[in-house]
């Protein structure tokens, strides 16, 4: 129940925000009582400044898009003795992080951090998509690849180093998705992992304002609301309590990643060994920007302190600059894939949180007019803040960055298949195209029909299909490794899936 209408009133009253209570005469009463006790949480002096640091927030992006190019002079590429790479990487180099990582996960000084705080709003369906199925053989879901690999790596850290070790998988969800998530893993009794091994927790809402800085209704009784964005995650951290919960754990190292990448590898071990062997409070995975001007952020340097910095924030001649290798200059696409140490977390979330920069997203946010109609706007008509997880690199004592190729570690899903890319065609054909080429280098050939061999392709153009459909478990392979026991010299009939049970099969049949 929230406070008493008179205290509600003058409190808004003070902070120009008394149009939330217009329509209070005509709600019942458990709606005046969602609506108070949400005006309660927000607390009238914080929502004053809210509504003012949206109105600030947007005349400076404004100004920003005016200027643009202004940061050009003052960028650099990520130092190369800060830069990691698989592809450029020599494989006795890769198997050192590599060990290096099994190494800390073996100890349980290892968690992953989900961000999945976002609806499936733009995938055109109603729950989050970590539940979303792209349409494998399998119909397993983002969420139940993802635990089945860190069930695998877990497994081998364990046999690498024989010890009984635990990945926790912490899951930042939001008001939309918390529930949906939770009954989720209830259903699917958690992936097989061990539920108290599964931390969840809810990030901030914050709310809509209009560009004249007033809070939107978008019913009589209820303020529109919008996850705080992935930046959210330090306040939440502490409000929580869950940097009090990695402590106790042991936790030294976390792994954090977008919910929608369908190819991530969870508690990478060549990621978080290369991060430990550098020393790095802070890291972040890479991948090489496709085209000068795709629309992603550049992990690099500006006036000496990383960060990441937006395709808007550059122009085309600074996108468009080339080393004399060819390469472009700034070529290190953020992919939302990060490593933090505990005690960088720790100082972010205690000290430099109310630091880092408001995000302004312009939206058609509906709301009810002053007569009470609902209104969906034909144009934008909101302002909803955000933080973005990234924008801590500038705190970083010691940053470092590591590229990996893009067909083996990055397809988002945020589309539907109307769209041209990141949809569940792209993702699918991506993990498929992926197990494929793990097949074949394991020595598997692959038969039609009538038993006449299909020839091999050893690359596929992003939109190209698999000439075979083959999906491999997680739970059999985590990167490629180990197939050659399954797959060596024998013929493979399309579609084809190897889990856990076919591999038993196989065994039996040997």
């Amino acid at each position: 129940m929230g406070p008493p209408e008179e205290e509600l009133r003058a409190r808004l009253a003070g902070v120009g925000q008394a149009h939330l209570l217009r329509f209070w005469a005509e709600l019942e009463p458990a709606q005046r009582d969602s609506l108070g006790e949400t005006l309660a949480q927000l607390d009238a002096r914080e929502l004053g400044e809210h509504c003012q640091r949206a109105m600030e927030a947007c005349a400076r992006e404004q100004q920003g898009r005016a200027g643009q190019g202004r940061l050009d002079g003052n960028l650099e590429p990520i130092p190369a003795e800060r830069l990691g790479s698989v592809c450029r990487s020599d494989r006795a180099t890769l198997e050192r992080w590599e060990e290096e990582g099994l190494c800390q996960i073996s100890q349980g000084k290892v968690a992953v951090l989900l961000l999945a705080g976002g609806q499936g709003t733009r995938l055109g369906v109603p729950y989050p998509k970590g539940m979303y199925d792209v349409g494998l053989p399998s119909h397993k879901t983002l969420y139940q690849i993802q635990a089945e690999r860190i069930r695998r790596v877990e497994r081998l850290a364990g046999e690498r180093f024989g010890t009984q070790c635990t990945i926790p998988w912490y899951i930042m969800t939001s008001e939309f998705t918390l529930g949906p998530t939770e009954k989720f893993f209830w259903e699917h009794n958690y992936f097989n992992l061990k539920k108290s091994n599964i931390v969840m927790f809810e990030q901030r809402m914050l709310p809509a304002v209009t560009f004249d800085g007033k809070v939107i209704l978008e019913e009589k009784g209820k303020v529109a609301m919008a996850p705080d964005g992935n930046g959210g995650l330090y306040r939440a951290l502490v409000d929580n309590k869950i940097l009090e919960d990695m402590d106790q754990r042991g936790i030294q190292y976390i792994h954090v990643y977008c919910v929608d990448n369908i190819l991530v590898k969870m508690a990478d071990p060549v990621f978080i060994g290369f991060c430990v062997s550098k020393g790095a409070d802070c890291g972040a995975k890479v991948v090489e920007k496709a085209y000068p001007t795709e629309p992603v952020g550049v992990v690099c340097r500006v006036d000496g302190v990383c960060q990441v910095v937006e395709y808007s924030e550059i122009t085309l001649e600074t996108a468009q600059m080339r080393n004399p290798d060819g390469r472009l200059t700034f070529s290190s696409g953020n992919i939302c894939n990060h490593f933090f140490t505990f005690d960088f977390l720790q100082e972010i979330a205690e000290k430099f949180e109310p630091q880092l920069k408001h995000h302004v997203a312009i939206k058609k946010v509906p709301f009810v007019d002053e007569e009470g109609n609902l209104v969906k706007p034909l144009k934008p008509n909101g302002i909803k803040l955000e933080k973005f997880v990234f924008d801590v690199f500038q705190f970083s004592k010691n940053f470092v960055a590591f590229e990996v190729l893009r067909e083996d570690e990055f397809s988002p899903l945020k589309n539907a298949d109307t769209a041209d890319k990141d949809t569940p065609t792209t993702a699918r054909r991506a993990l498929l195209s992926q197990h494929y080429h793990w097949a074949v280098k394991a020595g598997a050939t692959f038969v039609d029909a009538s038993g006449q061999r299909i020839p091999e392709k050893h690359s596929l153009s992003g939109d190209e299909e698999s000439p075979v459909v083959c999906e491999i478990s997680p739970l059999v392979s985590y990167f490629g490794e180990g197939l050659e026991t399954y797959l060596k010299a024998k013929s493979l009939q399309s579609p084809f899936l190897l889990d856990e049970d076919a591999v038993k099969f196989m065994a039996q049949h040997e």
